[in-house]
């Protein structure tokens, strides 16, 4: 089966090693994603607004695959702060209301930043 990366760009793929997103054959994983934080319309303090960042990100990531939200199995949802669960689920929800993968909500202790409040992992299986 032949494998495609998306790379973005960051100098962390090749530090550390890893990518955006891999596909092979019809299975899709995307890596851990946090928002891209402007301080004016994603700010550090709002889980809302990094969810939906990485959500829209994460979309157009899967675009490049030939696939869509619509294909997503499974996402893993981490969070510094699990008060954050409401505003994070409703975000959530815009895009997966009636796909409803799978998911896990995880309260860790730091993510790489402390302005990152979210950071999501997605499976997706292309029909």
């Amino acid at each position: 089966m032949n494998r495609k990366n998306i790379l973005t760009g960051s100098p962390w793929e090749d530090k550390m090693g890893y990518c955006r997103a891999v596909r092979i054959g019809n299975t899709i994983e995307v890596s851990g994603t946090v928002a891209l934080i402007d301080g004016e319309k994603v700010k550090a303090d709002d889980a809302y607004a990094q969810t939906l960042n990485i959500l829209e990100r994460v979309e157009k990531v899967l675009e490049e695959l030939n696939a869509g939200m619509k294909d997503v199995i499974r996402t893993r949802i981490f969070t510094t702060d699990v008060s954050t669960f409401e505003a994070v689920a409703t975000a959530h929800a815009q895009f997966f209301k009636d796909v409803k993968p799978t998911t896990g909500f995880y309260g860790i202790n730091q993510l790489v930043a402390p302005e990152y409040l979210v950071e999501i992992e997605f499976t997706a299986i292309v029909a």
